[in-house]
């Protein structure tokens, strides 16, 4: 459960350096890479691909986290 939380905090702050600040602070981040984690294991397997390994299910997560922000700039300008 730490290991997901901690991976889930990472992919937080990945996800918002990579999107130029679009982070959410600490709690934010968590809660963002946590959901990333699920969203993009689910659309990663949808394309074939299970994230095995700390890495690969860091890069999963990233990804999902990615995809949430991506969603919630897309969101916010409509």
């Amino acid at each position: 459960m730490i290991g997901f939380l901690l991976i889930g905090l990472i992919a937080g702050w990945l996800a918002g350096r990579m999107m130029r600040g679009q982070g959410f602070g600490l709690l934010g981040n968590l809660v963002l890479g946590v959901v990333g984690a699920f969203v993009g294991g689910f659309a990663l397997r949808m394309i074939g691909f299970h994230a095995a390994g700390l890495i690969a299910e860091l890069i999963t997560a990233t990804i999902g986290a990615v995809m949430l922000l991506v969603l919630g700039r897309v969101l916010k300008q409509a």
